[in-house]
């Protein structure tokens, strides 16, 4: 398994956590825009901070999805993050900041 590697991430509205929200995992997760290397399977930290929420949690997950750069598609390069059995507790703290939002809204994985 790789090194544990931490990101700051910031979400500043709900239609960027709508399009980074990775609702089809099982505990869920989140896409995370970066340009760093990772492998399928590593260990990431997230510090999230979710909209209108001035607190950041801490979150741990595992890369379960990877766009990379340079893409034909274009789609925005970075990781998705599978969120542990412990921040499972996210998807519904995510649900309640998503809900009545348009189904339609462009994602950055699927």
């Amino acid at each position: 398994m790789s090194v544990q590697k931490a990101f700051a991430i910031h979400v500043p509205d709900v239609a960027t956590l709508q399009a980074a929200y990775m609702s089809f995992l099982e505990r869920g997760g989140l896409f995370v825009p970066t340009l760093t290397p990772h492998e399928l399977g590593s260990q990431v930290h997230l510090l999230l901070t979710l909209p209108g929420e001035g607190q950041s949690i801490e979150v741990a997950g595992e890369v379960v999805w990877i766009s990379p750069e340079n893409v034909a598609d274009q789609r925005t390069p970075g990781i998705g993050v599978h969120f542990s059995l412990q921040d499972s507790f996210l998807c519904e703290r995510i649900d309640a900041l998503l809900k009545g939002q348009d189904a339609q809204v462009p994602s950055y994985t699927l």
